[in-house]
């Protein structure tokens, strides 16, 4: 599993893929809602959790997939970016694993995001 205490924060940008990484994992009536990707791992936001791909060893090859349900989450929030500081944030706090961060850079929709979110947990 991901190390969120240590190595907590991803810089993401909006993705290309599409989640086509995860697609294997997904289960009927799960969908992707958006990608993001960082220098090698990357998240992505379906319709019924979030899964964090962290890319291990040299050549990449090994990965660790970490599946965070919508229904464990207990609180999140959402800091969008400014004049100054262009990145935006995500943090969300989960009932067994603790608080998992993630900050975006260029022009990522977190407000769509959240909304997202909120959909799925309130």
């Amino acid at each position: 599993m991901i190390d969120f205490e240590n190595g907590s924060v991803f810089k993401l940008k909006k993705s290309d893929g599409s989640g086509k990484e995860v697609e294997p994992l997904l289960i009927p009536g799960e969908t992707v809602i958006g990608s993001y990707k960082g220098i090698r791992d990357s998240v992505t936001f379906t319709n019924k959790r979030v899964i964090a791909v962290n890319v291990q060893g040299m050549t990449g090859k090994k990965k660790d997939y970490t599946s965070l349900p919508y229904s464990k989450i207990q609180a999140f929030s959402v800091e969008t970016s400014g004049v100054f500081d262009m990145d935006s944030e995500l943090e969300m706090w989960f009932s067994s694993i603790g608080s998992v961060k993630f900050e975006f850079t260029g022009n990522s929709d977190i407000v769509r995001i959240g909304q997202a979110i909120s959909s799925f947990i309130l």
